[in-house]
């Protein structure tokens, strides 16, 4: 867990600095676009409030030499040939005095009534065509020189390819935006982000960005945004490599039993005489993806000094019922399942309930299931351990003892506990051949069992001289390479498919 935790969370930090020092980096430029681009609306302006700065001139030249049909032709000249001016008007005394329009005409309402200052916008109600217009006051000699400039230019100066940004044109309180509309700007708003013009009195606001956008990130950085994430991703695998490098045995089987690569493997258990298929020992092995499949004696150890055999039972049990009832029409009346459980496994509070949910759980009844109490750890004989298997028994389950004889207090369990089978480990088996003295120590063994009426199976059958002791001594279940090699679910299915069902008999 922990090795791939570590190398998930660097891969999330890696990606998380990523898109924190690429959104740092799009937010100063678009900053700096944004400044950039209110410089730029500030210069076109400039431009055209140097037109009417030159229109005002020419004005100051009709005031000294007199509105006379001269004087208008010049003034509706000068209103014509510069681009973005509307009209001139010279005022004296109040009253429009000369125009560039015909007959002295304005398009302002209300003319005397507008503040007397160098930059002026005036709203659209108060204008002749119900259009907004930038007022470009000068005076001269008494006279007010006003040159009228159209919204359009303006509204063409604010509009900039950059789609984010809203600029408007600030004059005193009010101001005017792209998109023509005018209003008084609140005593807060007008601290918003402004570059102010050095040559006239106004300036061009515009809304910061933002300092986190994710469409930003996703037009404006999206190839470095999946560079970052491959480079994230490349450092995880590099990490999880190196972490796997060094991983401890107990989180590598951890791991395995949580992959399901632990699974069944099945001995077959047969009538020595008929060599008739009566069930099967439920064995374990780690089907690695490379090292391919390993043997028990070199991962079982480990799970018991771990405390990992519990899950890796469970996990074994969960895949014997898949496998067992998927082929359930082929398997004999009273077929013997037998799994072995670990000491620390019988001794948990819930292993009655989970014994009889695993029962519960074939589609076959007539199965017999076997419990098979492994002798590598010492079993607790107390009160609760004598009631737990007679709970079992009461409920179908037989107790087999496995290996019997190599470890730690075999007799004394036959002696407190209620066994069903002995399985007489192959150490003792393995030493049957042609001499008599080679049966002594199994002889013994074979007369405790039937003295105590206890049946026994036994294990490691390899040579036709142990089948033929075993049979004289009327050892009806067998099991060795003699007869099978433990085998995946697959070779089960092809045994079960080349002997014919045999009713079995508990005896």
């Amino acid at each position: 867990m922990r090795n791939t935790f570590v190398p998930v969370a660097a891969a999330v930090a890696i990606f998380i600095a990523g898109i924190f020092i690429l959104n740092i980096q799009l937010w100063y430029s678009a900053r700096a676009d944004s400044q950039s681009g209110a410089r730029y609306a500030v210069s076109d302006i400039n431009d055209i409030l140097d037109e009417a700065r030159i229109a005002a001139r020419t004005a100051t030249e009709i005031i000294v030499k007199g509105c006379d049909a001269e004087g208008q032709y010049q003034l509706g000249t000068e209103a014509a040939l510069q681009p973005h001016l509307r009209t001139i008007v010279i005022i004296r005394q109040g009253q429009p005095w000369c125009s560039s329009l015909p007959g002295n005409r304005v398009l302002l309402r209300h003319i005397n009534q507008l503040p007397d200052t160098p930059l002026f916008l005036v709203p659209a109600s108060d204008t002749v065509n119900g259009q907004p217009v930038l007022l470009f006051q000068t005076r001269f000699a008494e006279n007010r020189i006003i040159v009228t400039i159209s919204d359009r230019h303006i509204r063409d100066a604010l509009s900039t390819p950059l789609k984010h940004v809203k600029y408007s044109l600030a004059v005193g309180g009010s101001a005017i935006d792209a998109s023509g509309a005018l209003h008084v700007m609140p005593p807060g708003e007008r601290e918003a982000r402004q570059v102010y013009s050095e040559q006239y009195a106004y300036s061009i606001r515009y809304n910061p960005a933002p300092f986190f956008s994710l469409k930003r990130l996703l037009t404006q950085g999206g190839g470095i945004l999946l560079f970052v994430l491959l480079v994230a991703g490349i450092a995880a695998y590099v990490l999880y490599k190196y972490l796997n490098k060094h991983t401890l045995p107990e989180e590598t089987l951890r791991s395995a039993i949580a992959k399901r690569e632990i699974i069944p493997f099945y001995q077959p258990v047969v009538n020595g005489r008929e060599g008739t298929l009566r069930g099967v020992e439920v064995l374990a092995r780690w089907k690695h993806p490379k090292a391919g499949y390993i043997s028990p004696g070199a991962f079982i150890p480990i799970a018991e000094k771990s405390g990992l055999i519990v899950s890796l039972t469970q996990s074994l049990m969960a895949q014997v019922v898949t496998q067992m009832n998927a082929i359930s029409s082929k398997l004999p009346e009273g077929f013997h399942i037998g799994i072995n459980f670990s000491a620390s496994h019988i001794a948990m509070p819930g292993f009655v309930d989970e014994c009889l949910k695993y029962k519960n759980s074939f589609v076959r009844k007539d199965l017999n299931h076997v419990i098979e109490v492994t002798e590598r750890e010492p079993l607790d004989i107390d009160e609760r351990l004598v009631q737990t298997l007679n709970v079992l028994h009461e409920n179908g389950f037989a107790i087999a003892l496995d290996d019997f004889g190599t470890g730690y207090s075999g007799l004394s369990y036959l002696h407190d506990l209620h066994i069903d089978y002995i399985k007489i480990d192959h150490s003792f088996v393995s030493r049957v051949n042609e001499h008599e003295d080679s049966t002594r120590i199994l002889d013994c063994v074979l007369d405790l069992a039937r003295k105590l009426s206890i049946s026994i199976v036994a294990e490691g059958v390899e040579t036709k001289a142990q089948l033929d002791y075993l049979n004289r001594n009327n050892i009806v279940y067998q099991q060795g390479y003699y007869f099978f090699k433990p085998v995946a679910f697959t070779g089960l299915i092809h045994i079960l498919l080349s002997k014919p069902k045999v009713k079995v008999l508990v005896e």
